[in-house]
């Protein structure tokens, strides 16, 4: 049976890395992953997903108007798909989240989504509450906060490194842009 996955972090944690790794193993084997990533998160290059330690590679992209459940079931059917792997998955509407449950019920193709659960103002992205309320299966994917505790949330610094408490929701950004930190240091803005 075909499952909904939901793999979630804050920043830095690997999650593309880890996405990468899957569309691999199944390539490897002769399989076909159909990878899919948000239209706006170019920083890869516009319809590529790269992840931090230089690995990379081509993807479908999907905006907020895309119905990904006939987009997968329309390459499904040029070219058996394996699996869907969905990178930034927080990126997804609530709908399309729903979409993707379907792909996995009636297409009986697995789909792994990976992304935040939260965003900087420690807010449910539509996306990731969705997946984490419909999902077969939940993972967390550790990474640290620098005081060496799991980090759970995730900061937005301005240009000069301090942290942000308002703003958009969305701004597509690296290393220069969040940090990721325990509860106890995000709740108390110490960056270290």
């Amino acid at each position: 049976m075909a499952k909904l996955y939901f793999n979630y972090s804050s920043m830095n944690a690997g999650k593309s890395t880890v996405l990468l790794q899957a569309a691999y193993n199944y390539q490897e084997r002769g399989m076909n992953a159909l990878l899919l990533i948000a239209a706006f998160d170019d920083r890869g290059g516009k319809g590529r997903i790269a992840s931090r330690i230089g690995l990379a590679a081509d993807a479908d992209i999907f905006t907020a108007e895309d119905n990904v459940f006939d987009h997968i079931k329309s390459a499904h059917e040029q070219t058996p798909v394996d699996a869907v792997l969905v990178d930034e998955a927080q990126f997804l509407t609530e709908e399309q989240a729903w979409q993707l449950a379907n792909v996995a019920d009636q297409l009986r193709i697995p789909v792994m989504c990976f992304g935040l659960r939260t965003d900087f103002q420690g807010k449910l992205f539509p996306g990731s509450a969705t997946l984490l309320a419909v999902a077969d299966n939940l993972k967390e994917i550790k990474t640290i906060c620098w005081c060496g505790r799991k980090a759970t949330m995730v900061a937005r610094l301005d240009a000069n490194g301090r942290i942000l408490e308002e703003g958009d929701q969305v701004v597509i950004g690296g290393n220069e842009t969040y940090v990721s930190l325990c509860r106890k240091h995000w709740s108390r803005r110490e960056l270290a």
